[in-house]
């Protein structure tokens, strides 16, 4: 491997020290034109590159991004993980990730990492367990710019990246009730997360435009395949089952699915049923299944130009004002219903 070149060799064969050779390359007004010219003349023929490691560290800088998220092999979050990459590659960051595995402790740990690697800032969608915010503040506290996507807080003072859940789950409901369906489940996310209240609240409000009656019992906290299958055994079960399920995510709508064809109902004929999410396997389903695109890609690459945006300071830190995005969804329509 060929040896990477370096300010010492330079001034090794011009005679001059590395002080003065490293002065010449940043254009230093008290190095003489001649001098200048020279230092930059040989540094070009022998392929000198400026060290990014130690030039980061003069700068108080690493060039990196931390992210921490709830579960990398979700595709919801492995194209939020595109998006951002995308984005940081193109402005020469590089991408830390940290997985929660949905676990509060780990979290804490990931955060315990972040800043023991000096990233220059943090992107951020918590657990499924965190109440407690304070390892988050600290990293907001210890002056890193933090951005939270997906799953955010208001309480903390920092800028948020989110699809607009009640927008897609109100075109969910709507386009069910639309296709006839009057009685329709809700598999929800726990009501803490900002997308467990958003999603339900759409839900809700389709079916009073609709004069439809909000029935509790409907709405269960199934936002897993497994406790998805099994919600969807015990409701299917019942004299009168929903004709309509709403589910939080693609994996529960397909969990639906299959358990309906397992108790020898048939999708669309007997219950229609919507996702939320436009996963890879939502296309391939059988049937394919109908369900609210939220954007991941693009919700990645806008939360991570957020976070450049900060780091960047464009904005004026003293009077900092969170700035909240929102990404806009779409119903995608397909056999299930």
């Amino acid at each position: 491997m060929k040896r990477q070149i370096t300010i010492k060799d330079i001034a090794l064969k011009l005679g001059l020290s590395t002080s003065t050779v490293s002065r010449a390359l940043k254009d230093h007004p008290d190095i003489s034109p001649k001098t200048r010219a020279a230092v930059k003349e040989l540094a070009a023929l022998l392929g000198y590159r400026p060290n990014r490691i130690a030039l980061n560290l003069r700068n108080n800088s690493t060039s990196t991004i931390g992210l921490i998220i709830p579960e990398i092999e979700h595709y919801f979050f492995s194209a939020i993980i595109n998006g951002i990459e995308e984005v940081a590659y193109k402005n020469d960051y590089s991408v830390m990730v940290f997985q929660s595995n949905e676990s509060y402790k780990r979290e804490v740990i990931n955060t315990q990492a972040v800043l023991t690697n000096r990233v220059d800032g943090v992107l951020v969608s918590f657990s499924k367990e965190t109440n407690d915010f304070s390892h988050f503040q600290k990293l907001i506290d210890n002056e890193i710019p933090v951005v939270f996507f997906d799953r955010v807080i208001d309480e903390l003072q920092a800028d948020q990246v989110v699809a607009d859940d009640y927008q897609g789950a109100f075109l969910a409901v709507n386009h069910l009730i639309e296709k006839g369906c009057k009685r329709i489940a809700h598999f929800a996310a726990p009501q803490h997360l900002a997308i467990g209240k958003s999603r339900l609240s759409g839900y809700h409000d389709a079916l009073l435009k609709h004069n439809i009656p909000f029935d509790q019992s409907l709405v269960v906290l199934a936002d897993t395949f497994d406790s998805a299958r099994k919600s969807a055994h015990d409701i299917l079960r019942r004299a009168d089952y929903p004709t309509g399920f709403f589910a939080v995510n693609d994996m529960a709508a397909i969990a639906i699915i299959k358990e309906a064809k397992h108790l020898g109902l048939h999708v669309p004929e007997d219950i229609k049923v919507v996702g939320f999410e436009n996963s890879k396997s939502a296309a391939i389903s059988e049937p394919e299944l109908t369900t609210v695109d939220q954007f991941g890609f693009e919700l990645g690459r806008e939360a991570c130009q957020l976070l450049l945006k900060r780091l960047k300071n464009e904005e004026n830190e003293t009077s900092f004002k969170p700035i909240k995005k929102v990404i806009k969804t779409r119903l995608v329509v397909r056999s299930s219903t």
